[in-house]
């Protein structure tokens, strides 16, 4: 967090110095599904799905002409994850199943390289880095936990510009949150279920659309 804090100021700074265009992206979308499980031995493991939804958020994105743009972004998803699990270390190996409550936060720092093909059309592509937050929900038993990991993702699309400061925004994303080199999404029902603090692959690809407004700057 203290890094994405320095990052909003530098970019500031850079706002002030280069006098870039400033622009206010807002997101809606839709999440497909996504799969994960673990298995580490016959006595403990998941198996799980992270149901498809809404996902909605905001980003500002900091322009310098001819080298593309910075935008701290931020994104929301509520969405529910249906998971048989076992845990031979607390339940003596007995089969659960649980419906959680799975609320997703993700914070970027993204970089966008844009490619104008006139003054309407504005394709784009890039990426960014920052954190996934994960907060996790027993309803059977009213338990919570929660855990932060290092996050990812790629995007491309293009923005169409209705009116001098406005655009529609039409994207397609990947993201992913990595536990360590060659990753995985840790779904550890600690505190809210088994116990269970094992890792998977986690990929959410999704169809995004929104408004784009131009940041009105003084002279």
């Amino acid at each position: 967090m203290k890094k994405i804090l320095l990052s909003l100021v530098l970019l500031l700074a850079a706002q002030v110095t280069f006098g870039q265009e400033i622009r206010l992206n807002t997101y809606a979308g839709y999440v497909f599904k996504d799969r994960v499980d673990s298995y580490f031995s016959n006595s403990s493991y998941y198996d799980g799905t992270i149901q498809d939804g809404f996902r909605w958020g905001a980003g500002l994105e900091f322009h310098i002409p001819q080298r593309g743009a910075i935008e701290l972004q931020y994104l929301r998803q509520n969405t529910n994850a249906p998971t048989t699990y076992r845990d031979g270390g607390i339940l003596n190996g007995e089969i659960q199943f649980t419906d959680f409550d799975l609320a997703i936060n993700w914070i970027f720092v993204n970089g966008t390289k844009y490619f104008p093909v006139n003054e309407v059309v504005e394709p784009f592509a890039g990426g960014g880095i920052g954190m996934a937050i994960f907060g996790l929900d027993n309803p059977d038993n009213g338990r919570s936990s929660s855990a932060t990991k290092l996050a990812w993702n790629f995007r491309g699309g293009s923005n169409f510009w209705l009116a001098d400061n406005v655009a529609l925004r039409v994207q397609a994303s990947l993201m992913s949150a990595v536990q360590s080199v060659g990753g995985g999404f840790y779904f550890g029902t600690g505190g809210a279920g088994a116990g269970l603090s094992s890792y998977s692959s986690m990929y959410q690809f999704a169809f995004e659309g929104g408004l784009v407004f131009r940041i009105p700057q003084g002279k």
